[in-house]
């Protein structure tokens, strides 16, 4: 198994995060057990659940199955999302946000999480009330690190400016929807997170199963899965060239004899600033067949061959300053330093 370092913090997380929202729906109770030894066995060591899955039922089961592995289980989980009907019941307000940690912290039945997600962003609270209620949980010992998902470039840049002028605790962590097929964060995101020195763990690494080998290019729901319940399945952020880049991933799997889950999963966790894929499963057969990842290696040519066919095109202002430096180095008379 490969760990990997958590931005600048001293954590080490495995390349892999075992994703629980099926737990509850869709995934029981000794299913989801026999899929957390499996990862345990393997060296895993990172699990993401969140306070809404399932409503709450994900982190009941979590929890379960990691008794006994606590102390070398990474543990993640979130809030935001409606938890009840009050006014207080969601957002990440400062009281909202004690009374999370209390609710998820009970149902995990555990004495702490090691990272603590904002889920979304709320738009009432100011960022200062939020990042002084997660220091205060940091120093209660209820949270080890604190992240945020789903968030834009100038919003995330804002939080860790206020974290650090105000001597606060700052978001160690981003986890943004990432794969071959949802390149966006590549714009501002990623290079943000790579100049700040954040970690990055992707969720929907496989786009809701598009990228499995169970769909066809132009093929928008199948029998029996995610997409005909029309939960999960992404489509709406796909990219323009989505079904271009399943073909060629489908043909790259044939000709390689390997399943297209673990190549594409391997393509994502090569790219720039990638700490973790988070893999979800309904069943143990389904998972294993996404950690064969672990044993996967792709050939530079392959790399860059799913690079180019799924890259999507650059936008302004990047499309207009790209060459902004050549064209500054060539506006230099050198013969005047001769």
């Amino acid at each position: 198994m490969k760990y990997r370092r958590m931005g600048r913090s001293g954590l080490k997380v495995s390349e892999i995060c075992l994703g629980t929202m099926t737990f509850g729906h869709g995934t029981e109770e000794a299913e989801a057990k026999r899929m957390v030894d499996l990862c345990v066995d393997i060296g895993i060591n990172f699990f993401d659940t969140a306070n809404n899955y399932s409503n709450g039922e994900s982190e009941k089961m979590l929890g379960k199955t990691l008794k006994g592995k606590r102390r070398d289980a990474i543990v993640a989980t979130k809030f935001f999302n409606p938890m009840g009907t009050g006014p207080n019941d969601s957002g990440m307000s400062r009281i909202h946000i004690m009374n999370a940690i209390e609710d998820s912290l009970r149902r995990l039945q555990m004495d702490y999480v090691d990272i603590y997600y904002v889920h979304h962003v709320d738009v009432q609270t100011p960022l200062e009330e939020m990042l002084r209620a997660l220091d205060d949980l940091v120093h209660q010992g209820k949270v080890r690190y604190v992240a945020c998902s789903n968030y834009e470039a100038w919003r995330l840049s804002e939080a860790l400016w206020i974290s650090d002028i105000n001597n606060l605790v700052r978001f160690e962590c981003y986890q943004p929807q990432y794969s071959l097929v949802v390149r966006d964060i590549e714009e501002e995101l990623i290079p943000l997170c790579q100049l700040k020195d954040l970690g990055v763990v992707v969720w929907s690494p496989l786009a809701g199963g598009f990228l499995t080998g169970k769909y066809k290019p132009g093929q928008t729901t199948l029998a029996g899965t995610r997409s005909e319940e029309k939960w999960v399945f992404p489509r709406p952020y796909l990219a323009p060239n989505a079904d271009e880049t399943l073909q060629v991933l489908l043909e790259i799997s044939e000709n390689l004899g390997q399943h297209p889950a673990p190549i594409a999963l391997r393509w994502v966790l090569e790219q720039p600033a990638i700490t973790s894929a988070i893999v979800g499963a309904r069943t143990t057969t389904q998972l294993k067949e996404n950690l064969k990842v672990l044993d996967c290696s792709l050939e530079d040519s392959i790399l860059q061959n799913l690079t180019d066919i799924s890259h999507l095109p650059e936008r302004y202002p990047k499309s207009m300053e790209k060459h902004m430096r050549a064209r500054r180095d060539n506006a230099i008379k050198q013969d005047q330093y001769a």
